[in-house]
């Protein structure tokens, strides 16, 4: 697959305000390389800084389990970007301790940027699930996939050709689409339908169609595979762009449900298409808040529940990572011998940033 990635001289100042577009300038489709996968040196041509933390576990994992966050972590970092589902909640419900942990990093000067790579919903939408679980997160902190796809369509000038979009996913995509100005159909307005099959029967698709964004799409059916198949493959130049192809999600707390990985590999088998990823592990989001907020790197950490997309996003970006054991990644997953990617440190949540001080509390008691 490739993975999109912005430049870096992009002018953002622009576009600091809230569910503001990306500022158009050059793009180009890399794939991801510089060291192997999984070092916990930082990789992608950025200069190599190894952790001083890090020690080989029992299994044989270069990962340390955080158990001293006030001398390891926190005086390290300035920034965190939080994955969402698996580490702020679990489908609809908040992880217990998270409210008052968020509030502790905020107390510390931390700053906090919120990363998902569920498309269902735009910045705006997710504002409003923050709002409706409790949790203070202002709208400039939130970043989806679904900005990211709206993001990459911009820095290519994409409404300039005069195409359309044709989507695979739900209103997420679309409301950032509309943020642009790009023209785009499909989406929920194509749940239901069914092609008709019979002897001689075809479906007619739009020849203007020059991208399909395929997001997680819980209305997924066999009539927007086929049509998202003829635009990639008879539409000379009809890119194939992924918001994310991860393999679960969370849509309830429940249990695990099939990913957006089901629905790109879906497309993928019938157009023998890699798809151009916007959405973690890409780089897209990260440079696009380097550039506009002047972040470094180096201070930044990015904690997630995933290995090959949150972890990961981390060690190909240069930042430090944190996996947390409070989503889809066991401890004995992460510690295996077979995994060859690993985060800085693991913990069971970000509740355990402040373990120090409920060690203290409990000494006191």
């Amino acid at each position: 697959m490739h993975f999109a990635k912005s430049a870096l001289s992009l002018a953002l100042a622009s576009t600091a305000r809230a569910f503001s577009p990306l500022a158009r300038g050059a793009s180009h489709r890399v794939v991801l390389g510089g060291g192997a996968v999984g070092s916990s040196s930082r990789g992608g041509g950025i200069t190599s800084i190894s952790s001083p933390y890090s020690s080989t576990t029992a299994l044989g994992a270069n990962v340390l389990k955080l158990t001293q966050p006030a001398k390891d972590l926190l005086p390290e970092v300035d920034v965190f970007i939080f994955d969402c589902d698996g580490v702020i909640w679990r489908g609809d419900s908040v992880i217990e301790g998270i409210p008052e942990t968020l509030e502790k990093l905020r107390a510390l000067g931390k700053k906090m940027y919120f990363v998902t790579n569920n498309s269902t919903k735009s910045r705006a939408g997710y504002k409003k699930k923050f709002d409706s679980l409790g949790l203070n997160v202002p709208a400039e902190e939130i970043f989806s996939s679904s900005f990211a796809a709206a993001a990459y369509l911009e820095q290519t000038k994409f409404k300039e050709s005069g195409k359309k979009v044709y989507v695979v996913g739900e209103v997420g995509i679309q409301e950032e689409l509309d943020l642009i100005g790009v023209p785009h159909f499909g989406g929920p307005e194509d749940k239901g339908k069914v092609p008709d099959m019979g002897p001689g029967c075809m479906v007619k698709h739009d020849h203007d169609v020059g991208a399909v964004v395929v997001g997680f799409d819980r209305h997924i059916n066999y009539y927007k595979i086929q049509y998202a198949q003829l635009c990639i493959n008879e539409n000379p130049g009809c890119e194939f762009i992924a918001t994310n192809t991860d393999a679960v999600t969370h849509l309830t707390d429940a249990q695990e449900w099939a990913g957006n990985g089901s629905m790109v590999g879906a497309i993928k088998g019938c157009t023998g298409r890699e798809p151009t990823v916007v959405g973690k592990p890409s780089p897209l989001m990260i440079d696009y808040l380097c550039s506009m907020l002047g972040l470094d790197k180096r201070r930044i950490c990015m904690v997630g529940d995933r290995l090959d997309t949150d972890v990961l996003f981390g060690t190909d970006n240069g930042l430090r990572s944190l996996l947390v054991l409070s989503g889809v990644t066991s401890e004995e997953k992460l510690l295996s011998h077979e995994n060859t990617i690993t985060p800085d440190f693991y913990a069971d949540s970000i509740v355990d940033f402040f373990i120090d001080e409920s060690a203290k509390v409990e000494a006191t008691a």
